[in-house]
């Protein structure tokens, strides 16, 4: 019976991948047979399609540079905001598949790190995201869309270290300009209802300012 392409199969389609170079050199005009037992042409075709960057990753290689931001924060609602700042470091990798961040700053009085790894999932055809930082222990794993305009929207479950409960966080995103873009995050409040819990505003480090007005705050849940 033929081996279908499954998880187990992965190791053994990577280094037939990285095989093609090589038969592509070898002047031959058909292509090389698939081991016997290994994976179709079709399935390897497939395969390829999925593993290949396209405009979605285009889109997240926009946000790879040297970012500074300004954050405020709301503990509840009608509460004033804490304010503070920080750095964003984005690079891409392995080819471009896979955006990195790296943030340092402060937040409510204390020293911050965190880090977010975002991706686009062209089998599932979804963003996907995790984050982790030095003001818990677990991990936020969200998924999202993004339209044409660069509006992304993001949602997940998560821990509150308040309560132990597990709770839905949001967060949308828009540019404002190719030098600075927007971020908002949404979460449940004292009495359970979701508010606006976080604006985060970040300008390209180098960039001079934008004179395009920053788009307005998305309203939030009834």
């Amino acid at each position: 019976m033929k081996l279908r392409c499954t998880v187990a199969t992965v190791a053994a389609l990577c280094l037939l991948v990285v095989a093609v170079p090589a038969l592509a050199d070898s002047h031959t005009e058909k292509p090389a047979a698939a081991p016997a037992g290994g994976p179709t042409p079709e399935e390897m075709a497939a395969w390829q399609k999925a593993m290949s960057p396209g405009p979605e990753h285009e889109g997240l290689a926009k946000f790879a540079g040297d970012w500074t931001f300004t954050n405020k924060a709301w503990m509840a609602p009608g509460t004033p905001p804490q304010e503070s700042t920080g750095t964003m470091h984005g690079e891409t990798a392995f080819g471009g598949r896979y955006l990195v961040e790296d943030w340092k700053g402060s937040m409510m009085g204390q020293s911050f790190e965190g880090r977010g790894t975002t991706a686009y999932d062209n089998v599932g055809k979804v963003y996907q995201n995790t984050w982790y930082d030095n003001m818990g222990t677990g991990m936020w794993y969200s998924t999202g869309e993004c339209d044409a305009a660069g509006v992304c929207k993001y949602s997940g479950d998560t821990f509150d270290p308040m309560t132990g409960k597990k709770v839905t966080l949001r967060s949308e995103l828009s540019w404002v300009d190719a030098n600075s873009f927007k971020m908002q995050m949404y979460g449940p409040g004292p009495d359970g209802k979701e508010f606006k819990s976080m604006t985060l505003t970040y300008t390209r480090q180098g960039a001079a300012p934008s004179t395009k007005p920053a788009p307005k705050d998305v309203p939030q849940k009834k």
